[in-house]
């Protein structure tokens, strides 16, 4: 794997310090900037598009979870969250951290997010190189009749079975799980487990016939029978036709509140 691009964001300088210590024995991880406030933040994650983001949650001024959203989430690099209390553990997973550390920080802990980060930048590698193939023969010229004949195969996701790979429509999906760094399809009652990530297959999926309603799950909209609400502390659940109930994440309950009465389209 490449030298991993570094960025350490701490309004602590003695923090900053000790992330730095903790990486030396790691020569693959290279610091390539530290950041005392979030202003600072953003403009070293535009600049410098690091790899990975270790980001303190409270600092004065923009703390850590307003840079991920000014930033935007989408663009955001491999980012650990970094605080000194852990009720912030939620908040890290809704935000879509890969990790969160709580200070003071341990070297088994750490060593631990080091390998969390190795694995998720070494699949997102694998992905980019079979997106950039896949690419490549897209734009081969057919050559033969029965290839200029073929279906294209854009808008399925290729799952893979015994006896080889099963090619599923869009509308074949109900809804996806997070499963670590693959996700569980769930299609007619059957599962199915691909090594891809659930963001990577969200940017696949038709925006306007799936909605993400949590970092951990997808469903398809016309799944859905019910979506209700707490009135004591707000947490919504969404009830699909075979009876699945899954929770819906507080900072997603508008986009999907959205969508669900959004006129909706025939494929």
């Amino acid at each position: 794997m490449p030298e991993i691009r570094t960025l350490i964001v701490d309004d602590e300088p003695l923090a900053r310090r000790g992330i730095r210590q903790l990486l030396a024995p790691y020569p693959d991880f290279a610091v390539i900037g530290e950041c005392r406030d979030g202003r600072e933040a953003l403009r070293a994650l535009a600049a410098e598009q690091p790899d990975l983001v270790f980001l303190d949650v409270r600092m004065p001024g923009l703390d850590g979870l307003e840079v991920i959203r000014l930033h935007g989430p989408e663009r955001m690099p491999v980012t650990v969250l970094v605080t000194a209390h852990d009720e912030f553990a939620v908040q890290a997973f809704e935000a879509e951290a890969l990790d969160y550390l709580v200070k003071p920080l341990s070297e088994a802990r750490f060593r631990a997010t080091i390998a969390r980060v190795r694995e998720k930048l070494r699949l997102h590698d694998a992905l980019a190189l079979a997106r950039r193939l896949t690419a490549l023969l897209d734009r081969r010229p057919a050559t033969t009749a029965s290839a200029r004949s073929s279906p294209s195969p854009a808008g399925r996701i290729a799952v893979p079975t015994e006896a080889g790979e099963l090619l599923l429509d869009q509308g074949e999906i109900d809804w996806i799980e997070a499963d670590d760094y693959c996700a569980r399809l769930r299609a007619g009652g059957r599962r199915f487990r691909i090594r891809e990530s659930l963001t990577a297959l969200e940017a696949r999926l038709d925006p306007a016939r799936f909605v993400r309603i949590h970092r951990s799950a997808i469903v398809r909209l016309d799944q859905v029978r019910e979506l209700t609400v707490e009135r004591a502390g707000g947490a919504a659940t969404l009830k699909l036709r075979d009876g699945t109930a899954l929770p819906v994440s507080r900072r997603r309950l508008a986009d999907v509140r959205a969508l669900l009465h959004a006129p909706r389209r025939h494929p």
